[in-house]
């Protein structure tokens, strides 16, 4: 193993050191791109520095805030914490220090992990209940941290949103931190964008001094609950916390005797260069510690999709094999069977009207030529359907199930929609499970989708394992025809569902190995770093234009990995063939997912599609797999230029994807690239040759750029390119 770790010694510092040298003794752990400085105090622990290699160090100036107080029989009781030398751990790739509270009985375990040689380090906290009475722990936020900083100081943020149920105007946010800032960005599963208001954030913030050659720091969340990151500036002091979202509140969680309850865990690392720089460390690290393994290691993937929704509800047995037999010819490597194949929402079999012979032999005939089969279902759903084993909501015992007792002349505004169950309670759980084991194994699955609200929202039960709601407070309501409650333990539903949600999906890939997933939730409102360890791949919008497709990749690729970032590419005009392009390649920076009728395409289009996928699979894909990426642009809006660049620095190759918006006045446009070497030379070419193969320094590709000409508004051009001797 060749990390670079610093740490002490277990052995000499346990059995070397008193409590009042542990006091003093700085303990070290680090690997190639990020340290940290801990302090094991005697009542709190504390990050006391976060080092970036290069040398800059934010030095933390308070301890841990470590809840003070617990609610036992009724009453709040003063907790006081104590060191437990003998049952902390240091070890070369992780620390852990543990506290204990005596009356009532608690361990609290403080714990830092590192997971790859490049990349961040994890924390989280954990509270162990060792008391024989029932426990409600407040809130426990997985990371606070205050730096002290030089009062002039220039400071900025970053942050970007979830793409929802379609990107905004902004998207990516950058933010100059004066004295006096104050900023709270909030995530869940279940975004309602509304005009005026801050949208939800992809869990995760950036700072860094870019007068000091992009030199900082960066946090983000590794949960699909509700989560909150807020920052401050105060004179000499950058403080902030990350966790669970306190609001609306009061939390609390139930603990019984023997139980633990886990924070959210956190990942914090620092970089040079700016935030694109830190994008290629976090991408990788996501990539390699969070993502599937298995899957990542197909060489498809990701993988180029065909899916069904070009037909919408009405698809049927015969449409299917019929855009199967496209797909093969056009090159695509599975075949996506979209909503409208099942009987009812809850009711998950086929509709025998459509699919009389059910969906086994579809799959078997997509297998037989060579694709891979993937099926769309809103698992967490009930509906109306009364068959047996459905989730019917008249049924008592499911309306037990559901996170609010429907009215009775409720009907879903789309046949697709119903109404969440709440994946906290055991026994969903346990159907869950069960459920979507069966569908894979039944209908001979190799991706499933999931959609709707998989996480409630919140729930009016009184006897579901969350924290009752507060009758005061709480609020029912639809939106989207799905139906809402809010109220005060909104926060701990989510919590628990999360987990749950979480163990349904780690039992389903046990049980069916290979087996991909996509995370879709109503669009991209599931697009976190939970959902990253739990899915293959992300729907990051649920609008599918070409210009909603750059923005939403434009945002998301700034911290997770383009291999999972998947954009729907829907019918759109394109009078020439530049235009059709356009609409592809708009797909194309990441996972490539087509969703219209590609036998309604004219033999032209058909033939440009089938090469655009050819090259997709040839050149493309090992770049979005593996390359670094650069926002080489502003973010789209459809009417300038814009471009990502990708750029591999072990094989010395790269694309650029330029796109030309709607507007004719710029017929040509400069991108400068980043991440080359000024000294060598590449080899340009472009792939519709609108430009003649050239070869230049990479001094001049970041400092003039790479012209492109395209006088056709919405067009695109690929320019590879390669160092050569």
């Amino acid at each position: 193993m060749k990390w670079k770790l610093v740490a002490v010694a277990s052995a000499y510092l346990l059995g070397a050191m008193n409590l009042a040298g542990l006091q003093s003794t700085t303990i070290y752990l680090a690997n190639a791109d990020t340290a940290l400085s801990l302090q094991a105090g005697a009542d709190a622990p504390r990050l006391s520095q976060l080092q970036q290699q290069s040398g800059f160090i934010w030095s933390g100036v308070m301890p841990e805030a470590i809840i003070d107080r617990v609610e036992s029989d009724g009453q709040w009781r003063l907790l006081h914490w104590k060191l437990d030398l003998a049952a902390s751990q240091i070890e070369p790739a992780s620390v852990c220090l543990v506290y204990d509270s005596q009356d009532p009985r608690l361990r609290l375990f403080w714990e830092w992990r590192v997971r790859a040689e490049h990349g961040p380090l994890e924390h989280t906290v954990r509270i162990e209940s060792l008391s024989g009475t029932d426990i409600w722990l407040p809130l426990q936020d997985s990371l606070q941290f205050a730096w002290s900083i030089p009062g002039d100081e220039k400071l900025e943020q970053l942050w970007v949103e979830k793409g929802a149920g379609g990107p905004s105007a902004e998207g990516t946010h950058r933010i100059k931190i004066t004295d006096g800032y104050k900023w709270i960005g909030r995530s869940s599963t279940y975004a309602h964008p509304a005009a005026g208001q801050q949208r939800e954030m992809i869990p995760y913030v950036l700072v860094d001094r870019p007068d000091a050659g992009g030199i900082g720091w960066y946090t983000g969340i590794e949960f699909s609950g509700r989560t909150r990151i807020t920052l401050e500036r105060e004179g000499n002091l950058l403080k902030g916390v990350a966790g669970l979202n306190p609001e609306p509140g009061p939390f609390k969680t139930h603990l019984d005797a023997g139980e633990s309850f886990e924070t959210p865990t956190i990942f914090l690392g620092t970089f040079r260069g700016g935030p694109d720089a830190a994008g290629n460390i976090l991408r990788r690290w996501v990539r390699d510690v969070l993502n599937n393994p298995q899957t990542v290691r197909v060489s498809e993937y990701p993988l180029v999709v065909n899916n069904s929704w070009g037909s919408g509800m009405a698809i049927n047995e015969s449409q299917a094999r019929s855009m199967i037999r496209d797909s093969v010819e056009l090159g695509f490597e599975m075949f996506h069977l979209d909503a409208g194949w099942f009987r009812g929402v809850g009711d998950w079999q086929p509709d025998p009207a459509k699919f009389p012979s059910g969906l086994a032999p579809i799959a078997d005939y997509a297998h037989s030529l060579g694709l891979k089969f993937g099926l769309w279902m809103d698992w967490a759903q009930a509906g109306l359907d009364p068959h047996p084993g459905s989730l019917y909501v008249r049924d008592p015992k499911i309306r037990d199930w559901l996170t609010t007792d429907p009215p009775p002349d409720w009907k879903p505004v789309e046949t697709f929609k119903g109404v969440t169950m709440d994946l906290g309670v055991p026994v969903v759980h346990d159907w869950a499970a069960a459920e979507v084991s069966r569908v894979v194994r039944d209908y001979h699955l190799d991706m499933l989708e999931h959609d709707g609200y998989v996480v409630a929202q919140g729930c009016d039960r009184t006897d579901h394992p969350h924290a009752p709601p507060d009758p005061e407070s709480t609020r029912h309501y639809e939106d989207s025809g799905f139906l809402w409650v809010d109220s005060s333990n909104d926060t701990d539903v989510s919590y628990h569902a999360t987990r749950s949600y979480y163990d349904v999906y780690a039992n389903l890939r046990k049980g069916h190995p290979g087996l991909m997933l996509e995370i879709c939730n109503d669009g991209g409102r599931m697009v976190d770093f939970g959902s990253a360890a739990h899915g293959d791949y992300f729907s990051i919008s649920d609008a599918y234009d070409p210009v909603s497709n750059r923005e939403a990749f434009y945002d998301s690729s700034y911290v997770l990995p383009p291999a999972m970032l998947e954009t729907y590419v829907e019918k759109w005009p394109a009078p020439q063939m530049e235009n059709f392009l356009y609409i592809l390649r708009s797909g194309m920076m990441g996972w490539f997912t087509l969703m219209l009728d590609t036998t309604a395409w004219t033999p032209e289009q058909h033939a440009a599609a089938k090469q655009a996928i050819a090259l997709y699979k040839s050149r493309l894909r090992p770049l979005i797999r593996e390359a670094d990426l650069y926002h080489v642009s502003l973010r789209p809006d459809g009417v300038r230029w814009d471009g990502i660049e990708y750029f591999d620095p072990v094989h010395h190759n790269g694309v650029l994807f330029a796109f030309h918006g709607s507007s004719a006045e710029e017929s040509k446009h400069a991108f400068v690239l980043e991440g080359l070497l000024p000294s060598t030379r590449y080899r340009l070419m472009f792939q519709d040759r609108s430009s003649p193969e050239r070869v230049t320094y990479g001094s001049e590709l970041m400092g003039k750029g790479v012209e492109v000409v395209l006088p056709t508004p919405n067009s695109s051009e690929l320019v590879f390119f390669e160092a050569v001797p």
